[in-house]
């Protein structure tokens, strides 16, 4: 079983207005409301894919009940524990260029937390923790450790998903998988990276430091793998890109889904790299159907 874990979920309230005047009365052309969260996408786009999996971590009042109905209303398997605080509402304003304005979120204390640790007691070896996204201030910065320890306990295997000392903090303790962008690569460790070789040298840094596979996405350039056996390079499908929330999710559970239920690295990558697109190329979250279509336009290189 997989599960995905979401601290600090949120309803993605997405605005479109034609020409944004700051100070003056502005009117939609076109809104949406979506969940949002890394895991709680992660899960999304396993559901699409066929693979069995439940999304746990925070939410609270009207907010939190909305993202609750509409994963039961697509079938999505959740579990969350519910807090006091309502779930935070991002806004992602697209008016040429696109700007987001971010919630902080509920307030998390240590009973809710302890629930969460408590939901994952039933954790198996075989099982799959994917944890993603930023850590609440209340909680600490070393939350994640906590929930990687008990992955551990019970022989279970764990994806991470964040950036900084939270990252790095998990390396040591192996993940199946740590999935930074370019960007995200370069910050971690303090340097300009310009090209793939850069790229393929700080990623198998992070092979160093703990992690059992390196995805790297490039965005209009496509992705790279890195892992002990080698190097693999992913074209990116041709297509017009529509949205830039959830691609890295997607690629997320893509490889993840499909290496569990197949075992093949390449077949993971490619289907990785089929759903990151796929969201890429969609309104919302990509659907199964379309990351089938996209697979087989997807070519993968040893470096």
């Amino acid at each position: 079983m997989i599960y995905t874990v979401t601290l600090n979920p949120s309803i993605d309230y997405i605005v479109e207005v034609e020409d944004m005047k700051l100070g003056s009365l502005n009117r939609m052309s076109r809104d949406l409301k979506l969940p949002g969260g890394k895991g709680i996408n992660v899960s999304r786009v396993l559901n699409q894919l066929g693979v069995s999996n439940t999304a746990t971590g925070f939410l609270g009042g009207f907010t939190g009940r909305f993202i609750e109905d509409w994963l039961h209303a697509e079938g999505t398997s959740n579990n969350f524990v519910p807090v006091s605080g309502d779930t935070r509402i991002n806004i992602k304003l697209k008016s040429g260029e696109e700007t987001e304005i971010n919630g902080t979120g509920p307030e998390i204390n240590e009973e809710e937390a302890g629930a969460l640790m408590n939901k994952l007691r039933n954790l198996q070896a075989g099982d799959i923790v994917v944890m993603s996204g930023s850590i609440p201030p209340s909680l600490g910065e070393g939350f994640y450790n906590r929930l990687i320890e008990v992955c551990k306990q019970h022989g279970a295997q764990f994806v991470i998903d964040t950036t900084g000392q939270a990252l790095q903090q998990a390396l040591v303790h192996g993940p199946l998988l740590v999935k930074p962008n370019h960007h995200e690569l370069a910050e971690l460790f303090g340097v300009t990276i310009s090209t793939r070789e850069e790229v393929i040298a700080y990623g198998r840094r992070l092979l160093e430091a703990g992690a059992q596979h390196v995805l790297v996405s490039m965005a209009g350039d496509g992705a790279l793998l890195i892992t002990q056996e080698g190097v693999y390079s992913a074209n990116a499908p041709s297509g017009q890109v529509r949205n830039s929330v959830g691609a890295g999710d997607s690629m997320i559970a893509g490889f993840v889904g499909t290496l569990s239920r197949e075992g093949d690295i390449l077949e993971a990558f490619r289907t990785g790299v089929a759903s990151g697109s796929a969201t890429a190329f969609s309104d919302d979250l990509a659907d199964g159907d379309f990351i089938g279509r996209l697979r087989p336009q997807i070519e993968i290189t040893q470096l």
